[in-house]
């Protein structure tokens, strides 16, 4: 069954809305260097990490420059998780691996990572996002990519990957039948004209990505 993250949580109505949706995971926005309106200090975002109920897994999404401000935020927000985008090396995602108390998670961009190079990072990450690349880097564009080139890089690696980039109710049973990835990510495909999370669309957008892969009755 396909697993499934609503990111961009940025206060207690959009926890609540993403926890009766059946979310697995909430994403927590801090400390990018990209103009987003999902951002939150590290304190707020410790605060609706703390808040977050048993069982629905706190991601951390931030962008760091160096292992030492990845660490020092982690240990701030206390999430479960942490997903790292950016120019983080290998070398330096195994660092921050080792020092934090969370699973570590690597954005890496649609159609610019190789199987090659996703290998190093999956080597050192406990799971890898594969996220429609931005100009400012970091993703969040609300745009699709190539998703039978993210099924070939699904098929190639052992690592957990989660599909993000443009996916909405309207396409994401499509996307995990395409892909079958272990997990989707969405934020923009899930929020209302306010920027805030839809009740109706963040219920219809878990029910369609855990039921994509269902065997049809009677077949």
């Amino acid at each position: 069954m396909t697993r499934v993250k609503l990111c961009g949580t940025t206060d207690e109505d959009d926890l609540e809305a993403a926890v009766a949706a059946g979310a697995d995971a909430v994403g927590l926005i801090s400390a990018v260097p990209v103009d987003t309106h999902r951002e939150l200090a590290p304190a707020r975002a410790a605060e609706l990490a703390a808040a977050a109920p048993p069982f629905v897994t706190t991601v951390l999404v931030t962008m760091p420059e160096t292992p030492a401000a990845a660490i020092e935020l982690v240990e701030t927000v206390g999430p479960d998780a942490v997903q790292l985008h950016g120019t983080l090396e290998p070398d330096a995602v195994a660092t921050v691996r080792e020092d934090v108390d969370a699973t570590v998670v690597v954005a890496l961009e649609a159609g610019e990572t190789d199987a090659t190079t996703a290998g190093r990072y999956g080597d050192v990450a406990d799971g890898l996002l594969v996220d429609t690349p931005a100009d400012g880097g970091g993703g969040g564009t609300g745009e699709t990519h190539d998703w039978e080139l993210t099924r070939e890089l699904t098929a190639a690696l052992d690592s957990p990957i989660v599909l993000a980039g443009g996916l909405a109710p309207e396409n994401v049973a499509d996307a995990v039948r395409t892909v079958e990835p272990f997990a989707v990510d969405v934020a923009s495909g899930i929020e209302d004209a306010d920027g805030a999370t839809d009740a109706d669309a963040a219920r219809t957008f878990v029910e369609r990505a855990r039921n994509a892969l269902a065997p049809i009755p009677g077949s």
